[in-house]
């Protein structure tokens, strides 16, 4: 439990904490499952939860979201799993354990309720089935029946049976994700069990909203462009569109949102919606023409399209308040940046062609957002501010802005203590003492 809590955020600990509020009146079994412990343990920052009960998830769900400020993003009925949005813009799914039971590849599997030692057995590898109770009686009881604990260690993939991959073929393109995101290798027989499947051509059974979630799941990736340079090699990046390789490969363009990520502070969440961001800079290179065919192909939602379609356009006020000298202040370009979309400042920062924008953006970035997460609350109270009350945030921005503009310095550490340095006695009074 110390290690879960150090590595979640204050407001991902909040949710936890609602959740399990939620699952003990619903009297339901609670357990965080999935991509919350692999990262976890794998030492990564974790970006979603995902909670599995003994029970009915979504109506679990459901009752979450009648809660102010929490909102339902989708419900399948038939795994009794919902997805929800949080206050914060943290993301969590709750669902039901069950077990699925699949005929042909790519068909729809019949799901029936189960335990969770079942749910964990039935994942698709073994670092996907680590869970832990958040049940009163039981709380940080850490379930790992498949040994992802151990691959963990090794640094390996390792499927759970010997149909992982046919069952749901959407997971060899989950597979190379993770491989990328984590630095794993892949286990001998799962090698073994994909090469065996793509000779299968079991990738064209993956249904079209299917690769639509996955180019959202690879929008979010840290490392996009290595993500789509490995499915290019393994050619499975013409599932989306048979032209997006050779000159129409979207890697430089993906590359520098990559380096662009890499500046953002650690800890600092700028609320980007990568979706629009990546899909303009994955489509790049393609026709209008070839664009509306692979919208068609992944079953692509209109509002979804708009993310990347109109995002140049949305970006045009922000650059131009990047170019006006009336900015003539890091406060006030920090202001009006950490007012704007995250989307939009990684999009002017890798596409504008003004020097003078990109240099406030990589300030921003590099030099005011941790200058910003050095005030302290005694800088907070020094600007006037009290603890609780609604004048906070504003003498907060004030402290910010006061230490950006350089109307105060950065607090000089305490000086060490000089060494203390006994005197030797001298050889006379030394004798005289004997």
């Amino acid at each position: 439990m110390y290690m879960l809590e150090s590595h979640l955020s204050p407001k991902q600990s909040r949710v936890v904490a609602d959740v399990e509020a939620a699952a003990a009146h619903a009297n339901v079994t609670l357990f965080l499952t999935g991509g919350a412990m692999r990262d976890m343990f794998a030492g990564q920052p974790v970006r979603d939860l995902d909670f599995t009960v003994e029970g009915n998830g979504l109506k679990l769900g459901r009752l979450l979201a009648q809660r102010s400020g929490i909102k339902l993003l989708n419900e399948d009925e038939d795994r009794r799993a919902a997805e929800l949005m949080f206050p914060g813009d943290v993301r969590a799914a709750v669902a039901m354990a069950h077990q699925a039971r699949y005929g042909k590849a790519g068909t729809k599997p019949r799901i029936q309720p189960a335990t969770i030692h079942e749910d964990l057995r039935g994942r698709d590898f073994s670092i996907n089935s680590i869970a832990l109770s958040l049940n009163r009686a039981s709380r940080g009881l850490l379930l790992d029946p498949n040994n992802g604990l151990g691959d963990l260690e090794r640094k390996e993939i390792r499927a759970i049976s010997n149909y992982t991959l046919y069952d749901e073929p959407v997971r060899l393109l989950r597979m190379l994700r993770l491989k990328v995101r984590l630095g794993f290798t892949i286990e001998p027989r799962t090698q073994l069990q994909y090469e065996n499947a793509r000779e299968a051509r079991i990738q064209d059974q993956i249904a079209p909203r299917l690769l639509f979630e996955e180019l959202r799941a690879m929008a979010d990736e840290p490392h996009p462009a290595d993500l789509v340079q490995l499915l290019d090699q393994e050619g499975l990046l013409g599932l989306f569109h048979e032209k997006l390789t050779g000159p129409k490969l979207p890697a430089a363009g993906l590359s520098k949102l990559q380096k662009a990520r890499q500046l953002i502070p650690y800890g600092v969440d700028l609320k980007i919606q990568s979706l629009g961001l990546f899909l303009y800079l994955f489509t790049e290179k393609l026709t209008p023409k070839e664009n509306a065919e692979l919208i068609s192909r992944v079953h692509m939602h209109k509002s979804e399209a708009a993310s990347w379609q109109k995002i140049e356009a949305a970006t045009r006020p922000l650059e131009r308040a990047m170019k006006s000298a009336r900015l003539h202040k890091p406060s006030q370009v920090y202001k009006t940046l950490l007012e704007a979309p995250g989307e939009h400042v990684l999009f002017l920062l890798i596409r504008s062609e003004h020097r003078i924008v990109q240099d406030r953006i990589r300030n921003f970035l590099q030099k005011y957002l941790s200058t910003a997460e050095e005030i302290t609350e005694q800088d907070v109270i020094a600007a006037g501010g009290v603890p609780g009350s609604p004048k906070w945030e504003k003498a907060r921005e004030e402290a910010v802005a006061a230490r950006l503009d350089g109307r105060t310095r950065k607090p000089a550490p305490p000086p060490a203590p000089e060494p203390v340095v006994q005197a030797r006695p001298s050889p006379r009074l030394a004798m005289a003492r004997r």
